[in-house]
């Protein structure tokens, strides 16, 4: 790993942190996981195109972005995992 990627990582675990303080634990169906994780990357997609087409001067907002999609990535994995493992008790 690189520093670079340990400071990108560290920036995923705050911004996991701060989901996590304001939602609480979330224990969602797949599916509606999916819907989450589609609504965020439809705000990496609105990022981007306000900057080739509206008023935001850099792509800032949409590096913001990705790290939520990262985050809610990682959300949606250890929901999975304590699925798993209260099918497995």
């Amino acid at each position: 790993m690189t520093k670079q990627t340990s400071g990108v990582l560290d920036e995923v675990y705050a911004e996991r942190e701060r989901q996590e303080a304001k939602w609480g634990e979330q224990n969602l169906e797949p599916a509606l996981w999916l819907m989450v994780l589609g609504e965020e990357v439809g705000e990496v997609n609105n990022a981007v195109l306000e900057t080739i087409f509206g008023n935001e001067p850099n792509l800032d907002h949409y590096r913001e972005e990705l790290i939520q999609v990262a985050a809610v990535a990682v959300r949606a994995i250890e929901n999975y995992d304590r699925q798993r493992q209260k099918r497995e008790q």
